[in-house]
């Protein structure tokens, strides 16, 4: 029995005249049966993440439809138009959805809450609330959270309650859109495997899109490709090229003995912390969440202020940051008027955006808005804005979150020919293997402090734990 079902199914965001713009996903047709564990990929921008929530009626986006499509038995697509015949209760209680975002999900401010919330909401009583919140608590392991604030877990375990939460509704089936982008290698690993025993212990199917194939398919029974993927080649192709590309400068950004923390009675963040950025070069660093990457970006930018130690910038004046979430940098109606946003400030003319347009793979959107945009795109489009500042110090948290082999190999090209221009780059990732083949040096954060920094590919050699795949298909894009 299929839980799935799509027939040529398709869709089209409005044009600015109203009419149906191109294509944000593709005619496609496949049957996901019950107990499937499959795995929907494709480029940046083929509408994984479009096809997911139109499976979830109170996520569809809206917008013109084509084809089919069937969802726990109820047809959900026929022509034009998205139907909500399956009602928002049958949905919570037989389509589970987790979104990129741990935080975009979470509701309520202490873990027993947030599991309880969707039974709550749906009239269950209290004692029949606490015994399906104490199995799935138990199942997963999160027993000692229940009590915790959701704003003091880490991203890889709010997303597990997430998952949890959605789980304590018992869904037949659950929907997955890029669920691991935001989570460190160690948390990406135990995610996958919890999500392993969903489907095989407990028989849910699961769907999941995701731009990392690698490292689920041996779990999945099941492969949807929306478009081609890169076949994948081996590090140490690509490694050797990389040295080569070498050739960085003296110090652009120094860190020393600094201490951070949010507040007077808080825990430090960072404590006794050194750092050396130099000049064109690109510095990766790397560590757990909550780690203190992204605020040690914030003090190298100068938007925190250690509370001891010194951090001297000689390229402040010239620097360009881009927050984790991109859509923070976006202010206008449309693509092209976001490139065009620092134009006067910047001096950069109109051929200056047309030629970011090609290069990002952008033309086409001109008129789209930015929100509308696939979460790649948005990185995309951030990534190409702060370009056309001309920046001498690039700081970039998450650079390829959301993106493709084909996208991420572009984004890894980009920032390499900005060092190689006598740009300073200084990125954090999770992507252990965008580290490898970008970085001249990493640095490992842990416990607030740098207790390492090294060369690359020195750095991966001697790591025990932090290593990139030996084989990827990003190596097979940048060949």
């Amino acid at each position: 029995m299929a839980l799935v079902h799509a027939q040529n199914l398709a869709f089209r965001y409005p044009a600015a005249d109203g009419a149906a713009g191109s294509y944000a996903l593709s005619p496609c047709s496949f049957a996901v049966e019950k107990g499937a564990f499959c795995l929907v990929t494709g480029l940046t921008g083929c509408g994984k993440s479009t096809l997911l929530r139109a499976c979830k009626p109170e996520l569809a986006p809206r917008g013109t439809y084509e084809g089919k499509l069937e969802v726990c038995g109820v047809a959900l697509v026929e022509g034009e138009a998205h139907h909500d015949a399956m009602g928002q209760r049958q949905s919570a209680q037989e389509v589970g959805f987790v979104m990129q975002d741990p935080d975009a999900q979470i509701v309520c401010d202490v873990v027993w809450h947030e599991l309880a919330f969707g039974l709550e909401n749906l009239g269950w009583p209290e004692d029949a609330m606490r015994r399906r919140v104490a199995e799935v608590a138990n199942f997963f392991g999160i027993a000692p959270w229940v009590d915790r604030k959701t704003n003091e877990l880490s991203a890889g375990q709010k997303q597990v309650v997430n998952l949890a939460a959605a789980l304590a509704l018992r869904p037949r089936l659950m929907l997955l859109d890029e669920p691991t982008a935001q989570l460190d290698p160690i948390a990406r690993t135990r995610f996958l495997g919890l999500l392993h025993r969903v489907n095989r212990e407990l028989g849910i199917t699961v769907v999941m899109a995701t731009h990392l194939p690698e490292e689920a398919e041996a779990f999945a029974t099941q492969h949807v490709q929306l478009s081609d993927l890169v076949p994948a080649a081996r590090l140490e192709e690509v490694w050797e090229a990389k040295r080569a590309a070498g050739g960085a400068g003296g110090s652009a950004v120094e860190a020393r003995d600094v201490f951070v923390r949010y507040g007077k009675d808080e825990p430090w963040v960072l404590h006794g912390l050194d750092l050396n950025v130099r000049e064109a070069s690109v510095h990766a660093v790397v560590g757990g969440n909550g780690s203190g990457k992204t605020t040690l970006l914030r003090v190298l930018a100068g938007e925190m202020s250690p509370r001891r130690g010194k951090v001297r910038n000689a390229l402040q004046a010239r620097q360009v940051m881009m927050p984790q979430n991109p859509k923070a940098l976006f202010s206008a109606d449309s693509v092209a008027e976001e490139l065009a946003a620092w134009q006067q400030r910047a001096g950069y003319v109109d051929d200056d955006v047309a030629e970011m347009m090609r290069r990002f793979g952008l033309e086409g959107f001109e008129q789209r808005h930015p929100f509308d945009l696939s979460a790649g795109q948005q990185q995309l489009l951030a990534l190409a804005k702060l370009l056309l500042a001309k920046p001498k110090l690039l700081l970039i948290d998450e650079p390829t979150k959301g993106l493709d082999a084909r996208s991420c190999a572009l984004a890894v090209q980009t920032l390499r020919n900005q060092a190689r221009a006598g740009t300073a780059v200084v990125i954090t990732t999770h992507d252990l293997d965008v580290a490898a083949v970008v970085a001249d040096e990493a640095t490992l954060l842990f416990d607030g402090q740098a207790v390492c920094t090294q060369e690359v590919p020195a750095f991966f050699e001697e790591n025990l734990v932090w290593r990139p795949h030996d084989a990827a298909r990003l190596f097979g894009a940048l060949r």
